[in-house]
């Protein structure tokens, strides 16, 4: 039977494997492990990944264009479906084929989605269609792709919706193509506030990624293709408890959360995780679960968290960074409950332009520690020097001084994080307090023993003295916590 410590390194070894992808697997896994079990367990993963294609980012159509071309011949340029005159294709996937056309009547250019036969010749699929393209007409918002009609020509089902001239969010993005801080917080807000739109109408999107997000000539961004959205069941309405298959695999499984990937259903929550996943993507350039393979990847989705995007792209905005990494988490309870949440904390950010007062705070108790360090060495010195010379009190001179140059500098260091590589503030701070407080203490200490060398012969300088070493003591192990608490929740 394979252990759990056997199973944490079969999955280690096998997200290795897909990342450096080895041209003799089995060569590959000798080297690395003696334990034949665990090398029979990732043989297996990878011949059954070898044969698992790339399902996981492509659709059927986009595969094999042939597939549905008995069922579903492309519309001639020129030809008339109803008042609409069919224009050249815009492009098609497996909902069906998008035209450029013309509304005869109004004079206006529109985009025309004919809908795949497969999908309308069932009854209840046609009725889930109707319901979907009257959910996303009720969408009004600027930032939504507007739905003008449904329309069932000959038999067939015909989305008509607004024609939005620009390029997806996909074309803009890129390793070397990073956007400026605030084309990533405009962009934020923008796609939040269009999300926020839909989830209060008890519409989850499902399928938010980048092909599906259009800027507009303009610089607007539009949200398109809500043909795989779920609607919030209305209580007795049964046609749409059957809208959302249990179990399907329904929207692009690179921008899936880990429920949608497990077979369970879809909420705002699930959106959520697809727009941190879109807004990290789009300002890093990166895929925050990147994988040499579509399955790697999904793996990753669900066993991995992704790294804070500040790591990846130091410019993104602090408020904008923390609403990402939120969106990434694996629990849908901890992330927002809906896109609202995100625009909130979006539009909060960004009214806090200066540090927040509890930062300032431990910032401050940073530097009157350091003017401490400064305090304590002096008076060290000057007992030593002005009152009371011996060679014990010479060796504290020297170890104050020491410690206040090491623990200075420490403490500066924390503050420059801070201001200028705020992703890794909490990592230094953790790492360096360790070596902080024994300094501090220490250097107490000293002084201490500095004044109660002074409390026989001026027992006010002495008492002095004392109290200075109190006070650095008690900055450490009691200021301290409670500023840091303050700033960071912690």
């Amino acid at each position: 039977m394979t252990t759990a410590s056997q199973w944490q390194q079969v999955r280690e070894l096998f997200e290795a494997a897909l990342d450096e992808a080895p041209a003799d697997p089995q060569a590959w896994l000798e080297a690395r492990v003696a334990d034949s079990a665990v090398r029979r367990e990732v043989a297996s993963l990878l011949d059954h990944h070898s044969r698992a294609g790339s399902f996981l980012v492509e659709s059927v159509v986009d595969r094999v264009p042939g597939l549905l071309d008995e069922d579903d011949s492309p519309l001639e340029e020129g030809a008339l479906v109803g008042h609409y005159q069919i224009g050249r294709e815009l492009g098609r996937g497996a909902m069906g084929r998008v035209y450029l056309a013309t509304d005869t009547r109004l004079g206006r250019l529109v985009a025309l989605k004919a809908l795949a036969p497969h999908l309308t010749s069932d009854a209840s699929h046609r009725e889930r269609l109707r319901r979907e393209a009257r959910a996303a007409a009720a969408l009004t918002h600027s930032g939504i792709c507007t739905v003008y009609a449904l329309e069932e020509i000959d038999g067939q089902l015909f989305i008509v919706s607004e024609l939005v001239d620009g390029r997806t969010l996909r074309d803009e993005m890129g390793p070397g193509n990073q956007p400026a801080p605030e084309a990533v917080a405009a962009t934020a807000r923008e796609l939040a506030d269009a999300l926020a739109s839909a989830h209060a109408k008890g519409i989850t999107h499902r399928d938010f990624k980048p092909e599906n997000v259009m800027r507009h000539s303009d610089g607007r961004l539009k949200i398109l293709d809500f043909g795989l959205a779920r609607i919030e069941a209305v209580p007795g309405d049964a046609a749409a408890a059957r809208a959302t298959t249990a179990g399907a695999l329904v929207g692009t499984p690179a921008y899936m959360s880990p429920e949608q990937l497990n077979g369970q259903p879809a909420d705002p929550r699930s959106d959520v995780f697809a727009f941190g996943v879109v807004l990290y993507e789009y300002a890093s350039g990166f895929h925050p679960f990147h994988a040499s393979t579509p399955l790697g990847l999904a793996a990753r989705v669900l066993e991995s968290d992704a790294d804070p995007i500040a790591t990846r792209c130091r410019h993104v905005p602090a408020a904008v960074a923390a609403v990402v990494d939120r969106c990434l988490q694996k629990s849908p309870a901890d992330r927002f409950a809906s896109a609202a949440g995100i625009a909130d904390a979006l539009r909060k950010g960004a009214a806090a332009v200066s540090p927040p007062p509890f930062l300032t705070m431990w910032r401050a108790h940073q530097l009157a520690t350091m003017l401490l360090y400064i305090a304590v060495t002096w008076v060290a010195w000057w007992i030593k020097e002005q009152i009371k010379p011996s060679q014990m009190l010479l060796a504290v001179f020297v170890a104050l001084g020491i410690g206040a140059a090491a623990a200075g500098v420490m403490r500066g260091h924390l503050i420059f994080t801070s201001a200028l590589n705020k992703a890794n503030l909490s990592t230094e701070r953790r790492r360096l307090r360790p070596v902080l407080v024994p300094i501090d203490l220490l250097m107490a200490a000293g002084c201490t023993l500095a004044g109660l060398s002074l409390v026989g012969d001026q027992p006010l300088d002495g008492v002095l003295t004392v109290g200075l070493a109190v006070s650095l003591a008690l900055a450490t192990i009691m200021m301290e916590p409670a500023t840091t608490t303050a700033a960071f929740r912690e």
